[in-house]
């Protein structure tokens, strides 16, 4: 009940509330103090508000009116068409209406001023001139009748004839134009001559009547010189009129053909009219069909339906207007798939992000004189970077660092062969003779040769440390020189062959160095040196390796933090432009 009650006033709004309110008191003060002033000032403030009220539910209808297009375009016909149609027949109307009294009227008076120049001495009585004078004819008013004279000459002297003006007389002027009466200005006939049988019958239910004026000067009999008006009343039909000034000569072939010319202009123009509103109903259902085929094509949109197709006619630009709607719906359908493909394809990426994850190594060896410390920053989500490292026979440490060409998921793919096929050989190398860096890479490159495709290869610097005697042996395969820093001084290490996996006979070298105690060897790719700033320069092996040696006094960890908020500053971005990856062994 109450969500009525608040639905209820919502609708009436403050305009209803108010009116309510009004009345209530309005009724309630008229059964207090009836007659009391204030009771006057409720009821106009009721009208005020019921005005308001009124004006406001108008403004709703209209607003629910239009609200669909078709009732929007029937109004706008409406005002284009429809009202100045509407005031055109209006016109029309009245413009024949003034044009038949005025008719009506001039058959009238100029029948009445041929009767009086036609009058003789045997027309009427004769009485004889008064003194004074009188004009030669006219309408002369005596003793309250009006009367026809004219001055004619008799063997006596001059005379005046007169002819008395009765309704008789005055309907037989024009017999078949309808009734004429005799009254004081601004008058109509009297119910009797309304009554007479002298008006036409309607000749059809727009046939109406036509009632008018018509004022001729009458002198009057006792004061000659002075005139009043004699108001003549004319009440006929337009056909009445029609057929007394057009059609009441058969011997008038001019009048039978303006007769024929005007039936076929109101024919032609009712078909004109026909077919134009036939004409604005199919435009206007063309219109509003479309546009409720793509109101309704919108809903099925929203709902998910991206299969829904509105019918498409013509050629026109609603048929476009359709077209490109049928095309936008393809497109989103499309879009949507391919959304839900890249949804997936993220998924995927994320699992291979965690699966790598874990092909990098989790725990550092535990040496007594070699501390380790790796970090790999992705570029994209997964990385083409490659470090790792392992302990061999208790007494050797493995270090491995590369660069997979290309990046994404075809670089993961061949750094997790890369990582498992060293794994692999290194596993195989227990207790099968002394350790050789050049034959594992060797070894290695045959086999990313035999099982990757031709494009596929890595960079790979691969070292052996000795803790028996702190020596370490390694083998760099085109991978960015690593670097010895030893106090202030930094020392390039060797390359000892070109890329893995490129060429099944390519062949590998092998370099020794003795580490001393500080010592710190520095692996990394070139993602670390290669980022460039916003004017193009690039981050360079120069600048980072003096960043190392300047920072060589504190942690491993402490370097690698350093080392990328300076290629993060130099680029002035976060994001990295290659994957990022850096190996530190410091001898302890």
């Amino acid at each position: 009940m109450r969500t009525r009650v608040e639905l209820v006033l919502r609708w009436l709004g403050s305009a209803g509330v108010a009116f309510v309110v009004l009345l209530a008191a309005y009724c309630a003060w008229g059964w207090i103090a009836p007659r009391s002033g204030f009771r006057l000032i409720l009821e106009i403030a009721t009208i005020v508000a019921a005005l308001w009220l009124a004006i406001r539910l108008l403004r709703l209808v209209a607003r629910q009116a239009v609200w669909r297009l078709r009732n929007r375009l029937l109004v706008t016909y409406l005002f284009i068409a429809g009202v100045p149609l509407v005031l055109i027949v209006g016109l029309a109307a009245l413009s024949t209406y003034m044009l038949v009294s005025q008719l009506a009227a001039y058959l009238v008076t100029t029948e009445l001023n041929r009767r009086i120049d036609t009058l003789t001495a045997s027309s009427g009585a004769t009485v004889p001139v008064p003194a004074g004078g009188f004009p030669a004819s006219g309408v002369l008013k005596r003793e309250g009748n009006f009367y026809l004279f004219s001055t004619v000459k008799t063997p006596r002297g001059d005379a005046i004839v007169t002819v008395p003006l009765t309704r008789e007389y005055l309907v037989g002027l024009v017999p078949t134009l309808g009734l004429v009466g005799i009254d004081q200005p601004a008058a109509t006939p009297s119910k009797t001559a309304r009554a007479a049988p002298a008006l036409p019958p309607a000749a059809n239910r727009f046939d109406t009547e036509v009632v008018w004026f018509a004022t001729v000067p009458a002198f009057d009999w006792e004061t000659p010189g002075r005139t009043s008006d004699l108001t003549l009343a004319v009440l006929t039909r337009v056909s009445a009129v029609l057929s007394t000034v057009f059609f009441n000569r058969n011997t008038n072939v001019a009048q039978e053909v303006l007769e024929v010319i005007l039936i076929a202009g109101l024919v032609v123009f009712a078909l004109v009219e026909i077919i134009c509103g036939i004409i604005g109903v199919v435009m206007t259902r063309n219109i509003t069909g479309a546009v409720h085929h793509l109101y309704e094509g919108t809903h099925r949109i929203m709902q998910g339906d991206f299969s829904h197709r509105i019918e498409v006619r013509g050629k026109d630009q609603l048929a476009e207007l359709g077209v490109s709607f049928n095309r936008m719906t393809e497109n989103l359908a499309h879009l949507l798939m391919v959304a839900k493909e890249k949804e997936r394809l993220q998924s995927e990426i994320e699992i291979a992000r965690e699966v790598q994850n874990q092909l990098y190594p989790r725990v550092t060896p535990k040496t007594k004189s070699l501390r380790l410390t790796a970090v790999c920053r992705p570029a994209r989500i997964v990385s083409g970077d490659y470090y790792d490292y392992e302990c061999i026979r208790d007494t050797h440490v493995a270090l491995a660092i590369g660069d997979v060409a290309g990046k994404g998921i075809s670089a993961a793919l061949l750094m997790a062969t890369l990582q498992s096929s060293l794994r692999t050989q290194l596993n195989n190398s227990n207790g099968q003779g002394p350790l050789s860096a050049a034959r594992l890479v060797s070894q290695l490159n045959q086999y990313l040769y035999a099982n990757t495709s031709p494009e596929k290869f890595s960079t790979l610097c691969f070292g052996l440390y000795d803790e028996a005697d702190s020596s370490f042996i390694y083998t760099n395969g085109g991978n960015v020189q690593p670097a010895l820093v030893r106090g202030n001084t930094v020392r390039r290490l060797d390359v000892n062959g070109t890329v893995v996996g490129a060429f099944p006979f390519a062949e590998y070298g092998e370099s020794r160095l003795a580490l001393e105690p500080e010592d710190l060897l520095v692996f990394f790719t070139d993602g670390v040196t290669e980022p460039e700033n916003e004017f193009g320069e690039m981050f360079g092996e120069e600048r980072f390796l003096d960043l190392v040696v300047r920072n060589a006094h504190l942690g491993e960890d402490d370097i690698v933090h350093a080392v990328i908020a300076s290629v993060r500053a130099w680029t002035g971005s976060d994001e990295l432009q290659d994957d990022m990856t850096l190996l530190l062994a410091r001898r302890v």
